[in-house]
């Protein structure tokens, strides 16, 4: 597959089976994200990597806290929860730790964290898997960042979902370049 093309025809698929990426594929697709643009070389991205019955447990833990946060959280909302890790093989936690530089603000280590996670779907996708970034209160709540055993500083930018895409491709509307892009 042409970068090019792959670039431009990148998709998310919310809906993931097995297997997900293993052995050298996981090794390429994980490489893929420490080329990220990092300025002056901070390495300021961790993963924590989830997968298997581990997926589960996380879920419930992480229900639980969320209902410890908020006890009037309704059933939905909580079995949302409870699913959230199954919806796909394979589950990267994104943090950025959020390195004191003179320099160098935490904005753009998060946003090296971001691209970290868009090379790793690059890369998966190219590999013949799919994937979806996902944040939402997962990803901002006090209690799953303490239970996640995220640092003072840190931040999960996002969570990664791997698999094999179940379902149809979603056909993406084309865009029209000038309504974004203006000449100064």
């Amino acid at each position: 597959m042409q970068a090019i093309d792959l670039l431009l025809n990148r998709n998310s698929y919310p809906k993931l089976q097995d297997p997900a990426p293993k052995g050298e594929d996981r090794e390429r697709i994980f490489q893929a994200a420490l080329r990220a643009p990092d300025h002056a070389m901070l390495k300021p991205s961790r993963f924590l990597v989830i997968e298997g019955d581990r997926r589960k447990t996380w879920a419930l833990d992480m229900a639980d806290t969320m209902f410890t946060s908020n006890p009037l959280a309704t059933d939905a909302e909580m079995t949302k929860v409870q699913n959230s890790l199954r919806r796909a093989p394979l589950v990267i936690v994104a943090i950025c730790k959020g390195i004191d530089h003179p320099k160098i603000p935490h904005i753009e280590q998060i946003l090296s964290t971001g691209c970290a996670i868009h090379q790793m779907l690059l890369a998966a996708e190219s590999l013949g898997f799919g994937g979806i970034w996902r944040t939402g209160p997962l990803a901002y709540d006090a209690g799953i960042l303490k239970l996640m055993g995220l640092a003072p500083g840190e931040s999960i930018v996002g969570y990664l979902y791997l698999g094999t895409p179940a379902g149809e491709r979603k056909v993406l509307p084309a865009l029209n370049t000038a309504d974004f892009f203006k000449a100064k």
